[in-house]
């Protein structure tokens, strides 16, 4: 089980990091990620994340872990491991002092990385940044879904006993008692408190829940995930898109209701695969206007979500900041999002897209029909979807807001 470094560790005077105004100079970062089985979108806001700090002149450093090396230890080892990794907390430490690390930026500790890396971190001088890319804080299960419904119940608790009772994590107590039991010991350490110098949460609607799950609102920037490169209005098309993982909280029966219940509706595509594609293929062979194009490649995937009319986000679980859908608004593609989380900070209703009540089909197939009715008020939206894009989710802006957090970042532990 060994971690990875890379760029591999090289000498550097520590007395780099106190050499100019933190807001101005190139730092030093260290990106931590315990990467997934499964890749998933986290994995790609690290890489992101990455490549546009070296845009910038910055030195990146990562320092990677991989969930497939939890194969053949124990439970108990696992468990200790999740609370407390000596190996990970002395890597970061060593790698901070020799490297000169400014600012260490954690995306995923889950599991072998665990919390200590922020200790780890200050122990050998550095800033501390933490990425809050899903509700794992406030909610071992991570996703505030439990059977179908949106679940608050261990938001705000100081033990997520509701959580273990319902194995709302992988399906077991003991696995979710493991994540329960290391958010509560760190809170009562200090960790959230003291050893995080800023929190990044992905929209203003999370951090409200953060807050109201116990961590000090102070200290929590909101920052939009960045999207992959920089954007060409695409040319749109007659039929609607669904891009993502086929899973039940992404709205796939939603949004199978909504053309089954109105002929008048257009062409829909489905890009991606999951645990509902059987009920994909099965829509697809009844309903000839319905296609499922399988799991597509980025580059293949930009071109589909630009020359569609319309995206179709339907979810039913809170989304942290869905990529798919930013992304298309750099293309000019118009999202109809549902009314909660994070769309209605995205989607300015009847202007770049629509929003719609969670759960509604008929309400999601007349916002589509709305968008999709008159060719010339879609040109309209979509050149207001690319305006608002510009202005708000671009890279550029992006970058700004990052350097900003790691400045405050760097503030807070020097006055700490």
């Amino acid at each position: 089980m060994t971690p990875t470094l890379s760029p591999p560790l090289r000498s550097r005077a520590p007395e780099a990091r106190d050499s100019a105004d933190p807001a101005d100079r190139p730092l030093t970062v260290l990106l931590v990620h315990n990467l997934y089985q499964q890749r998933g979108g986290e994995d790609g806001v690290f890489e992101r994340e990455g490549a546009l700090l070296e845009e910038h002149g910055h030195r990146v450093l990562r320092y990677t872990l991989h969930n497939d090396d939890v194969e053949g230890m124990s439970r108990a080892g696992l468990a200790a491991r999740t609370v407390w990794s000596r190996t990970a907390y002395d890597f970061v430490r060593q790698t901070v002092e020799a490297e000169g690390v400014d600012v260490v930026h954690v995306h995923n500790t889950l599991p072998l990385a665990s919390p200590s890396v922020f200790h780890g971190a200050h122990a050998g001088g550095a800033a501390t940044v933490h990425t809050l890319h899903n509700y794992r804080l406030v909610c071992p299960g991570n996703l505030l879904l439990r059977d179908g419904a949106i679940c608050h119940d261990c938001v705000g608790k100081a033990f997520a006993a509701p959580a273990i009772r319902h194995k709302c994590y992988r399906g077991s107590a003991s696995a979710t008692a493991a994540v329960a039991v290391t958010t509560a010991l760190h809170r009562a350490f200090g960790t959230w408190d003291r050893a995080v110098d800023r929190y990044v949460a992905l929209s203003a609607f999370a951090r409200d829940l953060f807050v109201e799950g116990g961590l000090p609102a102070g200290r929590i920037a909101v920052k939009h995930n960045a999207p992959e490169a920089v954007p060409v209005a695409g040319p749109g098309g007659d039929h609607a898109l669904f891009a993502g993982r086929l899973a039940r909280g992404k709205g796939i029966p939603v949004l199978l209701d909504a053309w089954a219940g109105d002929p008048s509706l257009p062409r829909l595509q489905i890009a991606g695969d999951g645990e509902l594609a059987d009920l994909v293929r099965q829509a697809a062979a009844r309903d000839d206007r319905i296609e499922w194009l399988g799991w597509l490649g980025a580059d293949e995937m930009l071109w589909t979500v630009a020359s569609a009319a319309v995206l179709v986000a339907p979810s039913t679980w809170y989304e942290g900041w869905p990529l798919v859908a930013v992304e298309a608004m750099g293309v000019g593609t118009p999202v109809v999002g549902t009314d909660h989380g994070a769309f209605p900070e995205m989607i300015v209703d009847g202007e770049t897209g629509r929003l719609v009540p969670r759960g509604d089909a008929a309400a999601l197939a007349a916002a589509v029909r709305d968008l999709t009715a008159d060719p010339a008020r879609l040109a309209e939206v979509r050149e207001q979807t690319v305006r608002r894009f510009g202005e708000r989710f671009s890279r550029d802006v992006n970058y700004r807001q990052l350097r900003a957090i790691y400045a405050d970042a760097v503030a807070q532990h020097a006055a700490a």
